[in-house]
């Protein structure tokens, strides 16, 4: 089971922005600026492009509204996805803030957030999630 199932399951705790019956999506609590979040599948897949082709589609329409939020909640040119997925065995992408290519780069160093300041970025991205489902 990966740290990414165990955070589904509710083993390890989550800053959620939005769960449905296929995906779910969380604050990355090491992120590379305030608001990058997670959007994971509810299977574990290792690769993203193993996926079924019904989780593929539902993984990128599940992230649509949540990258509107974060673009919406944080000073950006656009939100950014990213796919690198070799942190965990477990299919996802990143959304992030972005104002320049370099805002994507995963070998710069991460942002040490307290407690108080991922529950407000959680509460910011809320306050501007509009789910159309």
């Amino acid at each position: 089971m990966t740290i990414f199932s165990k955070i589904i399951a509710g083993e390890i705790p989550s800053y959620k922005i939005a769960e449905n019956d296929k995906c779910y999506a969380f604050l990355d609590i090491f992120p590379l600026v305030k608001g990058h979040t997670l959007v994971i599948p509810k299977i574990e897949t290792d690769n993203l492009f193993d996926l079924p082709g019904d989780y593929l589609r539902e993984l990128l329409v599940f992230a649509q509204p949540i990258a509107k939020a974060i673009e919406r909640s944080f000073r950006c040119n656009r939100c950014g996805m990213s796919v690198v997925g070799l942190e965990v065995p477990h299919a996802h992408i990143h959304l992030v803030p972005i104002n320049s290519m370099d805002d994507l780069n995963f070998t710069r160093g991460k942002l040490t957030l307290s407690q108080e300041e991922l529950k407000e970025t959680q509460q910011q991205i809320l306050a501007n999630l509009v789910l159309t489902r």
